[in-house]
């Protein structure tokens, strides 16, 4: 059965049992779960990851159905499922256990995906598609948030927090709660007092090189790697900046063929492209095409899989991929 996200909150969840979430807006999953489901299983939340059910088939299915005499409703989250989950889920399904409440967790799924299309053709249970936040929405969400409190803000201070946060809901509601903290006493937040608050997302070091790195200004890319000592841990968040860099130029190439003007393309950008950016992205523009674009996000989508299953060889597979998106470099100082 098909929910769409926004309406879950008036959706009676006691009536269905299972539910498969999936889509890029992780942080909206993870704020409809804490703020629907979770307040009404405050005890026997049980987190999977996929692969830990595959490994242990019987020890998950030993765990569901055997119940003490003492057991609540259980409450399983499953993160990262695909297909391969689907045979345990149906089991479950089948059962007809009552005493059960599971949300499975995906990213992209396919159209043809057969765990998405068992959950579209059953009743009994509910698929919702958490597609990303544009400028837009979240401009309204944050401004609301801030207009409850009766706290005064500029539309400056929120395209800060949206921009540096990367329009991630997660990283929004973090950033939001501290700087909620600091002005229960105050009616008004100006923009040093956010940049003072926060410790938002953007790591400059990191930001610095994907930007130089999509330029294709290989001295200035060799640079950040020789003077930062990036960690393994810093890698994903290396290729998740790459990823919102990448998904931003491909808006912008493809507004850029409709309207040659890119000081119009870049001025009309939302989220808004401050001042001190709009050189670099033009640079970015002008040396990477639309297929370029695109491939560089399969890529890095591709990447990022690859290292969650060898850590240790992480490094070297970041290095080869920036060093690779170098050549044929302008070399620009």
């Amino acid at each position: 059965m098909l929910i769409k996200s926004s309406e879950l909150k008036s959706f009676k969840i006691q009536n269905i049992n299972y539910y498969l979430f999936y889509g890029p807006n992780s942080g909206l999953i993870e704020e409809t779960i804490n703020k629907i489901f979770k307040p009404t299983f405050p005890k026997n939340i049980i987190n999977y990851e996929e692969t830990e059910i595959l490994n242990n088939i019987n020890g998950f299915r030993e765990m569901v159905f055997n119940k003490s005499f003492f057991d609540d409703e259980k409450f399983i989250i499953i993160n990262r499922a695909s297909n391969k989950i689907l045979t345990a889920i149906q089991e479950l399904v089948e059962s007809k256990i009552t005493d059960l409440k599971v949300i499975i967790k995906a990213e992209a799924l396919e159209k043809k995906s057969k765990l998405r299309s068992y959950f579209e053709k059953n009743k009994s249970t509910v698929i919702t598609a958490f597609y990303e936040d544009n400028y837009q929405s979240l401009l309204l969400i944050i401004s609301k948030i801030f207009r409850d409190k009766k706290i005064n803000v500029s539309n400056e201070v929120i395209n800060l927090i949206i921009e540096r946060s990367r329009g991630n809901r997660v990283n929004i509601n973090n950033e939001l709660e501290k700087i909620l903290t600091y002005a229960k006493d105050n009616n008004k937040i100006s923009l040093d007092d956010v940049l003072k608050l926060t410790n938002l997302t953007e790591n400059y070091n990191i930001s610095e090189l994907v930007d130089q790195n999509l330029s294709k200004n290989s001295k200035k890319t060799i640079n950040i790697l020789n003077e930062n000592n990036l960690n393994t841990e810093e890698n994903i968040l290396i290729l998740r900046t790459f990823l919102s860099k990448l998904k931003r130029l491909k808006k912008l190439k493809i507004d850029l063929e409709k309207n040659k003007n890119i000081e119009q393309v870049l001025s009309s950008a939302r989220p808004p492209i401050f001042w001190k950016e709009k050189e670099i992205v033009k640079q970015q523009l002008k040396v990477k095409s639309l297929s370029d674009i695109k491939f560089l996000i399969k890529k890095v989508n591709y990447l990022e899989l690859i290292i969650k299953k060898n850590l240790q060889a992480s490094d070297k597979i970041l290095n080869n991929f920036i060093l690779e998106n170098l050549e044929n470099s302008n070399n620009l100082i």
